[in-house]
């Protein structure tokens, strides 16, 4: 579970690195279409680490 966690997070800082070409590019509707993904996936990546807190497969480090 931890490796699917790690894989969106470099997915999403991956994304923010497009996104940023693409405003240096000028390229407006690229960026969008970027930036949208990047905030769904960011989105489900909190949805799941509560998931995942919930059914007890992370724990927090108290």
């Amino acid at each position: 579970m931890k490796i699917i966690l790690i894989g969106l997070l470099l997915t999403i800082m991956a994304l923010l690195a497009l996104a940023l070409t693409q405003l240096i590019r000028g390229k407006s509707q690229r960026l969008l279409t970027l930036l949208a993904w990047r905030v769904a996936l960011s989105i489900g990546l909190f949805l799941l680490l509560i998931l995942c807190g919930r059914m007890g497969w992370i724990t927090p480090n108290f």
